[in-house]
């Protein structure tokens, strides 16, 4: 009787033992998260909010005063065919361009120099939005000249992909320009998101950019890949397009602008490229 006693007390003073070593374990662990929260509403003080909007991107940041709608394409070209892809291009493509029957103007067509090789990059405006588009494309349909283009074209591809575009309401119009020039194509893959914030920052940072008249357009995807900006510019050559992003440095707010948009980038690419024949952006 007496030995199980002492055996019921030695193990209660166990059970209390370990209890008072989980509790002490607990007591450690709510502490920590106490502490973690504290640090985390700390850090909240410093996260930039951005207000929910009411309306959608393409309304927020497009022009209003017109209705254009752009088309990008990007041609992944045989290396052995480019040549005769240029010539092709430079006889048809105009055409349409030059053509009152469709509402679409060719804005500018390239082949990339640096960046992805043997590759050819077509911009197209369409005055009228996506009606214009859709009857551009039905009437392309019934001309021969075009469907024997892209039946020829299709021989010399690898691959081929587009995107439909606005401009932004606080860039220039693309218009066209004498050359000999160069253009950069920067390509910005945005967090989803984002899109206004770059539109705000951007629309004061365009006026340290047009010193040189070097800002050509800017663009935001609307369908295909989604969320994408390109920017447009056009320089004199290679070391002019140094001393022009240089100088922006230099500029009050700049730096502020850099600091503040690149966060919103998830992916960044630039194409240097020069205007095929007959391009109007020469």
């Amino acid at each position: 009787m007496a030995t199980r006693v002492l055996q019921r007390v030695g193990k209660g003073l166990k059970q209390t033992k370990n209890g008072l070593q989980t509790n002490g374990h607990v007591t450690v662990v709510v502490r920590s998260l106490s502490a973690h929260r504290e640090d985390s509403w700390f850090k909240s003080l410093f996260v930039r909010k951005v207000d929910p909007r009411k309306d959608a991107h393409s309304h927020l940041l497009a022009k209003k005063e017109d209705n254009n709608l752009y088309k990008i394409q990007f041609h992944n070209v045989k290396p052995e065919c480019l040549d005769a892809y240029n010539e092709l291009c430079a006889a048809v493509l105009p055409s349409i361009h030059a053509d009152p029957e469709y509402s679409c103007e060719l804005v500018g067509t390239w082949n990339t120099w640096y960046g992805e090789q043997d590759q050819a990059v077509h911009l197209w405006r369409y005055r009228g939005g996506y009606p214009a588009l859709t009857e551009v494309m039905n009437k392309l349909r019934q001309n021969k000249e075009f469907t024997d283009y892209r039946k020829e074209r299709g021989k010399m591809l690898l691959s081929r992909r587009n995107q439909l575009l606005l401009e932004f309401s606080f860039w220039n119009e693309p218009v066209p320009r004498p050359g000999p020039n160069i253009y950069e194509l920067r390509s910005y893959q945005l967090r989803p998101g984002t899109m206004i914030e770059w539109g705000n920052y951007w629309a004061r940072a365009i006026a340290f950019r047009q010193e040189n008249q070097e800002a050509v357009g800017g663009f935001f995807s609307q369908i295909g890949s989604l969320y994408t900006v390109h920017h447009l510019w056009a320089y004199k050559d290679l070391q002019s397009r140094e001393n022009t992003r240089n100088a922006a440095w230099q500029r009050e707010g700049w730096d502020e602008v850099v600091y503040y948009t690149v966060p919103l980038i998830q992916h960044v690419e630039s194409r240097i490229m020069i205007p095929m024949k007959n391009s109007p952006l020469m």
